[in-house]
């Protein structure tokens, strides 16, 4: 589906992002530019809009609820907001027609939500879309998985302070930590769970491999990092292979990669162009 219509869900750092890396790089504007914001969110995404202007798209509008949003006959909805979001608006969006893009990757952790997004998206004739976010070597791991997966880990390395909010709290003393220290070992499954907001990387690559049960995860925090690191070792039949990403965290939220804002808005400038890469 070619994009010349779009929505955006939120309109925090990943949306703004995104926002303004296709206003600097479509070759032509978008017909329209959609934003889903909160109430009290609803000026700061305004003024996105006017300050990105023609350059972004020759209409846009802001909306306080799915059905607005919905009635400006979008083309491909992109969710840059949280796992709440994907429970609320992903069956609605997919059901519409709409292509779903998804960032909280880790919301399909959840399998009767994944069921319920996949089934909606075939009675819509949509698409559900997970782009890789902050980790590298998901289409190699896609492509391996069919010539058999043995096996998939994923080590998640980030500076303590990363971790703050999430049960990592509790395990470790994060603001005097001085040596790397792994506080999480399970299944991709577990730490999408767990970890809501640092694990999505995991969730993503369970769903492009081996399953959410059968990747393993590990999660380290290491004081002597300043970027969120992502580690991918995998032995298939077609080839073994290891990626390391060192992602630069959000200024905006530093348990967010900024590579996650890209690969979102990658995705859209593909769909809007010609040529897809």
């Amino acid at each position: 589906m070619s994009l010349r219509r779009l929505g955006i869900i939120g309109c925090g750092g990943i949306a703004e992002l995104v926002l303004s890396t296709l206003a600097d790089n479509l070759s032509a504007p978008l017909a329209q530019v959609s934003v889903l914001a909160s109430e009290r969110s609803m000026d700061k995404a305004q003024s996105l809009l006017d300050r990105l202007g023609g350059r972004l798209a020759d209409t846009s509008s802001v909306h306080g609820d799915i059905a607005g949003l919905l009635a400006d006959r979008l083309d491909t909805v992109a969710e840059c907001a949280s796992h709440s979001a994907v429970r609320d608006y992903g069956a609605a969006i997919l059901e519409a027609g709409c292509d779903f893009v998804v960032i909280s990757i880790g919301a399909l952790a959840d399998d009767n939500l994944r069921m319920q997004l996949t089934n909606a998206a075939r009675r819509g004739g949509s698409k559900l879309v997970l782009p890789p976010g902050a980790v590298g070597g998901v289409d190699a791991l896609a492509a391996a998985r069919l010539s058999g997966l043995e096996s998939v880990v994923y080590s998640g390395r980030k500076p303590p302070k990363a971790w703050k909010g999430s049960p990592a709290e509790k395990l470790l003393a994060l603001d005097t930590l001085a040596a790397p220290a792994i506080f999480f070992e399970g299944s991709a499954r577990q730490a999408a769970s767990e970890y809501p907001f640092n694990a999505n990387v995991a969730a993503t690559l369970a769903l492009a491999g081996l399953g959410l049960d059968a990747t393993q995860v590990r999660l380290i925090a290491d004081p002597g990092i300043s970027r969120n690191v992502h580690e991918v070792a995998v032995r298939s039949g077609c080839g073994d292979f290891t990626v390391r990403l060192e992602g630069r965290p959000s200024p905006s939220n530093p348990k967010t990669s900024l590579m996650a804002g890209y690969s979102v808005a990658r995705d859209l400038i593909n769909r809007a162009g010609p040529m897809v890469i």
